[in-house]
């Protein structure tokens, strides 16, 4: 079987085991279908998610020109403290960041390598918990809009990571924590503003990966280096492929790469 097209994050079913697709412009591949199954990897061009070009991907799937420019990809992404739609103020689109930011969002924490902090939109639970590899979660607040979400984060990172240490999570070097008990010693240090939204009966969500087995030492595949690649494939986890030869290969990571994908 043959595929092509450009990669983009994965998306994923919440079941008894998370369900892995990868998905192309006119097909898409179930992953848990070819698990101990020899896959080859081919990189063929750039193609830059929002112009489509093929110029080399500087961050997130888009090109330097797109990444500067468009508003998927402002500041307030990856930093919700510096949402500002909440206050009529636009940073590089107004009417695409109150879609975006003035909705509930979840301050969550997940347990992947340790146990982090984090932001999502609440259209994005479990996805998001999912993506990071985490096999317990927990959502703590639910706020009405980006900011909110953003400034209990940065007051909660003082006191629990905000990070995922990628290869303690695919090497399943993981402890069990009781997030409630977690979150129980967390609140109190919570702005004042965001109290009133602190979800105090929430349950755990548990997790579980489609992996055979685990690397114990990991090679990270750069596919525009080494621009073809075969493995078998051993499963998924975050939005990672693990193969029998300790390799992994991050789908987030390489966004935006057309590649070539056969079953051997």
């Amino acid at each position: 079987m043959l595929f092509e097209g450009v990669l983009k994050k994965m998306p994923t079913e919440l079941k008894e085991k998370v369900q892995y697709y990868l998905v192309f412009e006119n097909d898409f591949l179930h992953l848990n279908q070819i698990l101990d199954q020899k896959i080859s990897l081919s990189f063929l061009k750039f193609q830059c998610l929002n112009c489509g070009k093929d110029k080399k991907i500087f961050r997130q799937g888009f090109c330097y020109d797109c990444f500067y420019e468009i508003p998927q990809a402002g500041d307030w992404i990856m930093k919700p403290e510096l949402s500002t739609a909440h206050l009529d103020k636009e940073d590089r689109d107004l009417e695409y960041e109150k879609r975006v930011q003035l909705q509930p969002h979840i301050v969550y924490l997940a347990n992947s390598s340790n146990v982090k902090v984090g932001v999502t939109r609440k259209t994005q639970v479990p996805t998001r918990w999912i993506d990071q590899g985490a096999h317990e979660a927990l959502g703590i607040l639910e706020v009405p809009n980006r900011y909110l979400a953003g400034i209990a984060e940065v007051a909660l990172k003082d006191h629990v990571a905000d990070k995922t240490n990628w290869r303690t999570m695919l090497k399943n070097e993981i402890e069990d924590v009781n997030l409630e008990e977690t979150r129980n010693k967390l609140v109190e240090f919570l702005p004042e503003e965001v109290e009133p939204y602190i979800l105090k009966n929430n349950k755990e969500t548990e997790i579980n990966f489609p992996v055979l087995s685990y690397p114990t030492k990991l090679k990270s595949l750069n596919l525009q280096k080494k621009l073809d690649y075969s493995g078998v494939l051993k499963g998924v986890k975050g939005q990672y492929l693990i193969f029998e030869d300790n390799t992994v290969f991050n789908i987030r990571s390489n966004e935006g790469l057309y590649v070539r994908l056969e079953i051997n």
